[in-house]
């Protein structure tokens, strides 16, 4: 479940990334942090395998659950670093001036 839900949260943002006009808000760092995770977790899946032979494909439902979480917790927590570097950058100067307006 990690690697599905990671390898379709890197192609969603890859295509968001491919398609947009300006690279104003830095899809591409979201993508690789996607791509990268969904690498991890298919290196991760061969060696279960290699391990488990066809009970690989009949895991536990527990087992399910808990990789949803985790997927779900890896994509969440790819957001929160790519809002924070969007954020910090503030390429287009927006935080800067609700700062400005604040004072």
């Amino acid at each position: 479940m990690t690697l599905l839900i990671t390898v379709f949260a890197a192609i969603i943002v890859s295509v968001k990334w491919y398609f947009r006009e300006d690279d104003s808000h830095k899809l591409g760092i979201l993508m690789f942090l996607y791509w990268g995770a969904s690498l991890m977790w298919f290196v991760d899946a061969v060696f279960e395998y290699s391990e488990l032979k066809a009970q690989y494909f009949t895991p536990p439902i527990e087992d399910m659950i808990n990789d949803a979480f985790l997927g779900l917790s890896a994509v969440a927590l790819g957001l929160i670093i790519w809002l924070v570097r969007l954020f910090i950058l503030d390429p287009k100067g927006k935080i800067k001036q609700s700062l400005k307006n604040a004072k």
